[in-house]
């Protein structure tokens, strides 16, 4: 009866495993927050990432993209002269690895956390970390809320709504 009793447990336990291994990509735009909104008001990025299904309610994986912030174009006034400064756009390709949990099958939260290669010319990168909430629309795509923050030189922050597919 023991030995029945511990297959029994097991089969349910193990029945009960939902693989979530894939291979994600999406898109995510973005509002600048912090020193970085002084040279740019909209983000938009690429997400790239794959995930293992470590339990019934974890995954974790690794996760990369490339995030591109759009400089500003601002008139600046210098005693009685007007300057036209163009701010150049603000680039990197984070390497993280990516942890997510699932309390039910349609919410997520989870957070990538790396480090952000700066790209750009002037752009040394930084330590990246982005918390992030996810929803599943359906079986194969998810709407997420995202806030990401690199430890640069200045403060690069932002929030960021995606769109995540999974194959």
């Amino acid at each position: 009866m023991a030995i029945l009793a511990m297959v029994a447990i097991s089969y349910s336990s193990s029945a009960q495993h939902v693989d979530r291994t894939s291979f994600k990509a999406g898109v995510h735009v973005g509002v600048p927050l912090g020193d970085i909104s002084d040279f740019s008001n909209f983000e938009l990025g690429l997400d790239l990432g794959y995930h293992w299904s470590v339990s019934e309610m974890v995954d974790v994986g690794l996760a990369t993209g490339f995030m591109n912030a759009f400089g500003n174009t601002s008139t600046e006034d210098i005693g009685p002269v007007a300057v036209e400064v163009d701010f150049p756009d603000i680039q990197y390709i984070p390497a993280a690895a990516a942890f997510r949990l699932y309390p039910t099958y349609d919410f997520k939260l989870g957070a990538d956390v790396g480090y952000a290669i700066g790209i750009n010319e002037g752009n040394d990168g930084g330590f990246y970390v982005r918390p992030m909430i996810g929803y599943n629309i359906n079986g194969n795509t998810e709407l997420n809320v995202s806030y990401t923050t690199i430890s640069d030189n200045y403060d690069y922050s932002m929030i960021a709504l995606g769109l995540l597919f999974l194959f």
